[in-house]
């Protein structure tokens, strides 16, 4: 049986557009992930956040990355199926902040699907990535309790 390539359909990301992360599916296989990070280094691709989920046979890499476009092209030249999705990204610098940060996704009652943190950007912040069920009650929910919404621009190098 060969492996079918997914290729969602979107739009390129501006940098005022949400944080874009790709699922990738590969073989679970020793070297896939070095394969795949490999490939975005060796064209400036850096690799911001990702989190592995892995079953007997194969394997879904989730990443974020500093140029979804360049990223989305090495993906297809390289035979990587994948598809995409929008992250709501945020700040949180202590315990206290996390604890914050639950109480208000909490109050809006938004079920969180899966979260992890991304490498510090420039400004030497922590930074959650987080898949909701509900993006836009997500931000504005985040926004009302002072924290800020990351977009791709503001975490991009």
């Amino acid at each position: 049986m060969g492996v079918q390539t997914i290729v969602a359909q979107t739009t390129v990301a501006k940098p005022s557009e949400a944080v874009v992360q790709f699922s990738v599916f590969t073989p679970n296989r020793l070297g896939q992930l070095h394969a795949l990070v490999n490939l975005l280094g060796a064209q400036s691709v850096h690799v911001l956040g990702l989190t592995v989920l892995d079953a007997t046979d194969s394997a879904i890499i989730r990443l974020v990355v500093d140029d979804p476009d360049k990223a989305r092209s090495l993906f297809q030249d390289g035979g990587f199926p994948f598809s995409e999705s929008s992250l709501v990204v945020t700040e949180v610098n202590s315990t206290e902040d996390l604890n914050k940060l639950m109480a208000a996704v909490l109050e809006a009652e938004l079920s969180i699907n899966y979260m992890y943190s991304l490498i510090p950007h420039p400004r030497e912040k922590s930074m959650l990535a987080l898949s909701v069920e509900d993006n836009d009650l997500a931000a504005q929910t985040l926004k009302r309790h002072n924290f800020p919404v990351l977009r791709q621009g503001d975490i991009s190098r």
